[in-house]
């Protein structure tokens, strides 16, 4: 035991001060990185909890100074921003959900090695990422095939993306070959083994692609300004909030009706508490799939 001992202590490398120093700078710069990154959202958090006149005068950093709700009501309280939180959360759950078997399905398809011209389709594929049609042509397109003023431009469209596709499929591409063969031997099929045996393998790259589609469905008001703007049933939660930042910021007459109505706010406050409710699903959403979203990227960037 004792001999074991004087081993392990003669294995242990101490610690130089040449380390200490970088560990100490590594930390101090790390420390430095997440207050830096982290200070701007609390510093809109911050604003949004404070009178918009007051905060007008500046100097409000880590705790607001005059402490008032009125923001928030005078966002919560916008014209069609129920109807537009029910379409943004319906089409973000029925967007991802499509999104993720679709592109799933096609990887799986071009990741199988008897799959014939899967390297010039995945060369089409990237082309298409650098390349579009256009805005007129793409509107035209959609009103051809009878997409627009309808809820289907909002999930039909992204339900293919070539980066999301290449990305799960480079993740399949290192799943080994025996597990398949396996299966077939056993009588499987192909459907069989994409649900019994790769997807069940490929948690954490699906909750990586589920993420980035998500928030893209969450943050999207183009199309719907776009596609659906006659359509005030099929509104979204971000137009209403972009329609209504765009309103207190460029027209006098709004900012003033505003205050009258909802009392001191100003286009920095509406503006703190719109962010703040945007980006509060997604936040409270992430760290649920940190630790898939981590392992996907590592893995699904990276080829054996």
């Amino acid at each position: 035991m004792v001999a074991e001992m004087k081993l392990l202590n003669k294995n242990k490398k101490k610690t130089s001060l040449g380390d200490m120093i970088f560990y100490l700078c590594n930390g101090i710069f790390m420390i430095a990185f997440v207050i830096i990154t982290l200070y701007p959202v609390f510093n809109t958090l911050v604003i949004s909890f404070n009178d918009g006149t007051d905060a007008l005068r500046g100097g409000i950093h880590l705790w607001p100074r005059k402490w008032t709700l009125k923001n928030y009501e005078t966002v919560l309280t916008k014209d069609n921003l129920i109807t537009g939180a029910y379409i943004t959360v319906t089409r973000t759950i029925i967007g991802t959900l499509l999104a993720l078997v679709t592109n799933a399905l096609l990887a799986f398809i071009v990741s199988r090695k008897r799959f014939l011209f899967k390297r010039q389709l995945s060369l089409f594929w990237v082309v298409t990422m650098y390349v579009n049609g256009g805005l007129v042509p793409t509107f035209l397109l959609f009103k051809g095939l009878g997409l627009t003023n309808s809820f289907g431009v909002y999930v039909i469209p992204g339900m293919l993306s070539a980066f999301n596709m290449l990305v799960i499929r480079t993740f399949m591409n290192g799943i080994p070959d025996s597990l398949e063969e396996s299966a077939q031997l056993d009588g499987a099929g192909y459907m069989t083994i994409f649900i019994r045996i790769i997807s069940p393998l490929c948690k954490p790259v699906y909750a990586t692609v589920a993420l980035f589609v998500a928030v893209g469905q969450w943050n999207s008001w183009f199309d719907a300004m776009i596609y659906n703007r006659m359509r005030s049933d099929l509104t979204t939660l971000q137009y209403e909030l972009m329609k209504l930042l765009s309103s207190v910021t460029n027209q006098g007459g709004s900012v003033e009706n505003l205050k009258n109505a909802a009392g001191a706010v100003t286009p920095t406050s509406v503006r703190a508490a719109a962010t703040i409710i945007t980006i509060l699903p997604i936040i409270m959403l992430y760290p649920f799939l940190q630790k898939y979203f981590v392992t996907g990227m590592t893995l699904g960037g990276v080829k054996e």
